[in-house]
């Protein structure tokens, strides 16, 4: 039975992932979901658009949940007005289908090209700061500034007290692992109300500073009369606080300490440039910054022949699909930086959720890790990773490494 409480699963939950796979490839856990740990299983499940990722429905059917973050916020501000959460994280068509038109419109392809000298000078900033010291700890010192930085410069958001902004979405990502224990619970919904406070408060004197920023452009954002509300603005934000710092913190974490431990591969990605087209993909396939996707049921389902409740979650084991030999054959264990079908990865999710910052987070992944290695070609690691134990958003506390 699968046992992410393992000792060594937080390390290296792969071999765990393996004999998943091969004996029980889907079983229902412990603690209660359902859990999907093969590729094709996994695509299934997040491409059937009659699951649900709105978390109301499921008490809808089953009964209010006690842990609910509704009423233990109701709970902690009593005078703040009740919310229905309009994130495209956690809500289904056709809510979802015309938030993420709006957002997507802004969100282009060309305009997050657009922001690769920004990632380069934030990057190169960074690196300039470490040079000196001959050795500098990954995360601290890039990883987790690098996406905060680029996100507050891609909205526009006014200077203010950056490293509180990191603190309370560093304590809010902790409540999408299903283990969460109800002191770290009402700590994520204490940083969440923060947070949300915060970017409310930036929207409103961002709709009297209108600039050339993806902010200004969101509260501009129509189609045909249609426009994010306030609430909805501030959910879009927030999100991109949330899904795209934690998420390529670990990416740039995770891919630099899988090339530190592959030489072979850091020396091929630092000396060849045309390496970069498939590397992001396979070090995004090898060590998934984002571990496990949910779904929720609304009807009885069979998966693989087991049969599974209305309002049932179910879990897809994203990192344990992007190993899986069905789809990549024997060497899905190693890490080949020129593997021609990285890309079938599902890092980032599939079906009408796949990741809208996809693109964003394989730019600045692509351009914190070359640098780094090209900065510095002798980098080594002064010891192992100091893994965060989280089974959604797998990552690394601290890193510590020599420069030369």
């Amino acid at each position: 039975m699968f046992n992410p409480f393992a000792p060594g699963f937080a390390e290296n939950p792969y071999e765990e992932y393996r004999v998943e796979r091969e004996s029980e490839p889907i079983q229902q856990t412990p603690f209660g979901p359902w859990i999907v740990f093969s590729h094709a299983e996994s695509v299934q499940l997040l491409r059937d658009v009659t699951l649900s990722v709105d978390v109301r429905k499921a008490m809808e059917i089953l009964g209010e949940d006690p842990r609910d973050r509704a009423k233990m916020r109701a709970e902690l501000f009593p005078d703040k007005a009740p919310r229905e959460d309009t994130s495209i994280l956690n809500i289904d068509p056709p809510d979802h289908t015309r938030l993420r038109k709006l957002v997507s419109s802004v969100f282009t392809p060309r305009r997050v090209a657009d922001l690769a000298p920004m990632v380069e000078r934030i990057v190169d900033e960074h690196l300039d700061a470490v040079a000196d010291r001959g050795e500098m700890d990954l995360i601290a010192d890039l990883a987790f500034p690098l996406p905060f930085a680029v996100i507050s410069e891609m909205l526009g958001m006014p200077d203010g007290d950056s490293a509180q902004l990191r603190e309370w979405s560093h304590t809010l990502v902790k409540i999408l692992d299903f283990t969460i224990g109800p002191e770290e619970l009402m700590a994520a919904v204490i940083a969440g109300e923060n947070l949300r406070e915060h970017i409310a408060n930036v929207i409103e004197w961002k709709r009297s500073n209108l600039g050339d920023d993806l902010l200004s452009a969101l509260i501009l954002a129509e189609d045909n009369g249609d426009v994010l509300s306030d609430v909805e603005l501030v959910d879009q934000v927030n999100v991109l606080f949330i899904a795209g710092h934690e998420t390529t913190v670990n990416l740039i974490g995770n891919g630099t300490w899988a090339l530190l431990q592959n030489r072979d591969q850091l020396e091929l990605l630092r000396d060849d440039p045309a390496v970069e087209a498939t590397a992001i993909d396979e070090l995004l396939r090898y060590d998934s910054p984002v571990q496990i996707s949910r779904r929720i049921t609304l009807e009885p389902i069979q998966v693989g022949g087991h049969d599974v409740a209305a309002g049932t979650f179910v879990l897809t084991s994203l990192g344990s699909a992007n190993r899986d030999p069905a789809v990549f054959g024997p060497t899905a264990d190693q890490l080949d930086l020129r593997r021609a079908d990285a890309a079938r990865h599902l890092a980032f999710g599939s079906g009408t959720h796949h990741c809208l910052g996809a693109s964003l987070a394989r730019m600045e992944g692509t351009i914190a890790i070359t640098r780094l290695i090209r900065r510095f070609p002798e980098l080594q690691a002064m010891s192992a990773p100091a893994w965060n134990g989280r089974l959604v958003l797998r990552g690394m506390d601290s890193l510590q490494l020599s420069l030369r």
